[in-house]
């Protein structure tokens, strides 16, 4: 299938010459590109654009799990028709293998796997082996081992209307392809018997098949609800039907590559207890030999043991230091299959790139450790994350997008970045001007006042969260600012007095995004904030951004971060950014001369079509949840405020359960639902409010 763009916008500004660049570089075979957009030009839908236009299967990478599901959302939005597919780690809750030597604590690994991400990874490998339309928005996790796209093809089932198969034979191969029997309730991943009809739900699927068998022969293949059982009206183009089914797990092992496995760890086992003893190690020969075995009873009992995945180069028959199989070889295996290179595109590649380079060495450090201590075997460090240059090699072209790329990325380019600065509402990069660190506050507190007689909001950014927490005091303190700036008092003056909030990583998610709603609200008119100010935070609202200590070289007052956080301000057609500095530094000069340069550009193209700029209307979210008074330990709750209206989210309400109030039956039950909700929450992809339903769990002490 073709991919076909859905919108009912056409690209504006300079976004036709940036796509035109970009396809002619991809059909040009260029390695690496960079398209340098800034905040608000439009870059997804750019993207968006390259994807049709050059018809080449496409992964997307993001650096985190929120701005995934965004893009995911965006993208459905876009290609209707094609295979949009999320790609994120599967785990709600991931407690890594540990062991700390100084306090001799060995932590083992805890996890709880997400069932509909578990299917939406399903989903995108599956879609990459049977067709050339796919667009896989994808976490960092897509760099992770995740089995062989080989033998994951291999196993596969077709079935067909009019076949001639033994049922036992079809129940056989749905359990060699890891779908298991289920009597009672169908779930994700099982199979169930019901007279002569066998109905599987394809761990993929939102739906089952139901395959209706008379005297060993299949006579008729239906799509249905999983739920209910009934048929779905499903269209058939062919007669008669048929249809593949792919397997429950990614992990696929042949009995006599268990047996081969089995054998080749017994044979690593012995060499590193010999390497130990030599040593003078028993304590720690004695815990691997212990563990090993094990884990090897399980996996010839069971086929599964927890930690297996640090077995699976034996399984994958790779040798040590190979390589891991990840979803870019299920990409390069569509390649094989379809004839069509693939293009990788990197969205916000200043963290994204960074963030895949580092994956690599913190994985070793936390393994090498369990190793050493005869917690595992050596072959646990080849179940790991690719290492960066084996990641640039598995993948042919690159498109990295970011309002601020680093140097790598234009380095790799050769220079050929192709730019995307002019905003659709036409509104401009800020003007920036640096003002000196002497009297700051009292200059700040003036400029602050004078915004909020107009109603407009501030972001200040502050080099510690204790600053940031101090200064917060201060401007809510009438009396101090009273004192400060005493020509300002006058009849109206408390009225004009600001409400200021701070905003730093000690303040949990979900409150983050209340404070920045708030200030949206005109509940506060200034935050203040660390380097949390940067990408991600869309408030049309703001006219001023002050920096202080803007000379104060370091990661907060880098070239990328002062741009980053000068663009909060481009949002508005007021906007107006303040340095507070003492001298301009390297970082200041460069992060000032590129906004002047975007800002001249976006003027021109402005003067030249006769644009005015217009400050965004973006409508403001509702409030998750309602905060209530804190109680007597001073931790405020999430839950309703006396008199004020009931909460409009359901799954909320379950966290207002007081669990001293249970019996112990009613707790288990309890337990059980929040689970329930949390899965709820995810399968929505409001990651946030699952996060907080898991924390609930926690607390309650399960």
């Amino acid at each position: 299938m073709e991919f076909k763009l859905h919108s009912k916008f056409q690209p504006t500004g300079d976004q036709p010459q940036a796509i035109s660049q970009l396809v002619e570089g991809v059909n040009n075979h260029k390695e690496h590109q960079v398209l340098l957009g800034v905040t608000g030009s439009g870059k997804t839908f750019t993207m968006a654009n390259i994807i049709a236009k050059t018809q080449k299967p496409t992964l997307i990478i993001a650096h985190n799990k929120t701005l995934a599901a965004q893009l995911y959302q965006e993208f459905k939005e876009f290609f209707p028709e094609n295979a949009v597919n999320y790609f994120v780690s599967y785990y709600d809750y991931y407690q890594p293998e540990a062991y700390i030597v100084s306090t001799d604590t060995y932590i083992e690994k805890e996890a709880t796997i997400n069932d509909e991400i578990d299917k939406l990874r399903l989903a995108a490998t599956t879609n990459l082996l049977t067709r050339n339309d796919v667009i896989i928005i994808a976490s960092v996790s897509c760099i992770y081992n995740l089995g062989s796209p080989a033998e994951y093809g291999n196993y596969t089932l077709e079935v067909m209307e009019g076949e001639l198969i033994a049922r036992s034979s079809l129940l056989s191969q749905l359990t060699n392809l890891q779908y298991d029997r289920s009597d009672n309730d169908l779930r994700r991943g099982t199979y169930r018997l019901r007279g002569d009809i066998i109905q599987v739900w394809p761990a993929y699927e939102d739906k089952a098949l139901a395959i209706d068998t008379l005297e060993d022969r299949v006579t008729k293949i239906n799509w249905i609800d999983p739920v209910s059982g009934s048929i779905l009206p499903e269209e058939k183009k062919f007669s008669p039907y048929k249809t593949m089914i792919f397997p429950a797990k990614h992990f696929m092992v042949n009995p006599q590559t268990k047996i081969n496995a089995i054998d080749n760890i017994r044979f690593d086992l012995e060499k590193r207890l010999a390497e130990l003893e030599a040593q003078g190690k028993s304590i720690e020969a004695y815990r691997l030999k212990q563990k090993v075995n094990y884990d090897l009873e399980m996996i010839k009992e069971f086929g599964f043991t927890n930690g297996i995945e640090n077995y699976t180069r034996y399984f994958d028959g790779r040798e040590p230091g190979d390589p891991p199989y990840t979803l870019i070889d299920y990409f390069n295996e569509n390649s094989r299959l379809f004839g069509k290179d693939f293009l990788t595109i990197v969205d916000e590649s200043h963290i994204s790139v960074p963030q895949v380079r580092g994956m690599y060495n913190g994985d070793q450090s936390r393994k090498q450790t369990l190793i050493d201590y005869g917690f595992r075997l050596p072959s646990a460090l080849d179940n790991r994350p690719l290492k960066f240059d084996e990641f640039l090699k598995l993948n042919k072209q690159f498109i990295h997008v970011s309002a601020t790329p680093n140097e790598w990325e234009i380095s790799m380019s050769e220079g050929g970045v192709v730019e995307q600065l002019i905003r659709p509402t036409g509104l401009l990069d800020p003007e920036v001007e640096i003002r000196p660190t002497a009297n700051q506050v009292e200059n700040l507190i003036v400029e602050i006042i004078d915004r909020k007689k107009l109603g407009q909001r501030v972001l200040v950014t502050t080099l510690t969260k204790k600053m940031s927490e101090a200064l917060t005091d201060y401007l809510n303190d009438p009396d101090k600012i009273a004192k400060l700036v005493p020509h300002l008092k006058g009849p109206n003056f408390n009225s004009f007095l600001p409400k200021v909030a701070y905003l730093h990583s000690d303040i949990e998610t979900l409150e983050r995004s209340d404070i920045l709603a708030d200030l949206r609200r005109g509940e506060y008119d200034v935050l203040v904030g660390i380097n949390l100010l940067r990408e991600g935070l869309d408030l049309p609202e703001v006219t001023l951004v002050a920096i202080l200590d803007a000379d104060k070289e370091g990661f907060l007052r880098s070239r990328t971060s002062l741009i980053q956080t000068m663009g909060r301000a481009a949002r508005h057609s007021e906007g107006h950014v303040i340095l507070y500095a003492d001298r301009i530094t390297d970082s200041m000069k460069a992060a000032m001369d590129e906004t002047k340069r975007r800002r001249e550009a976006q003027i021109k193209h402005n003067q030249t079509h006769n644009i005015t700029p217009t400050t965004i209307n973006k409508p403001i979210r509702e409030r998750m949840i309602e905060k209530t008074e804190e109680d007597e330990t001073g931790k405020g709750k999430y839950g309703n405020k006396k008199g004020t209206k009931a909460n409009p989210n359901p799954q909320l309400e379950i966290l207002e359960v007081d669990p001293s109030d249970l019996t112990p039956y009613d707790l288990k039950q309890h337990i059980k639902k929040l689970r329930q909700e949390m899965r709820i929450a995810a399968t929505n992809l409001d990651f946030e409010l699952a996060a907080l339903i898991r924390d609930r769990i926690r607390e309650i002490g399960e």
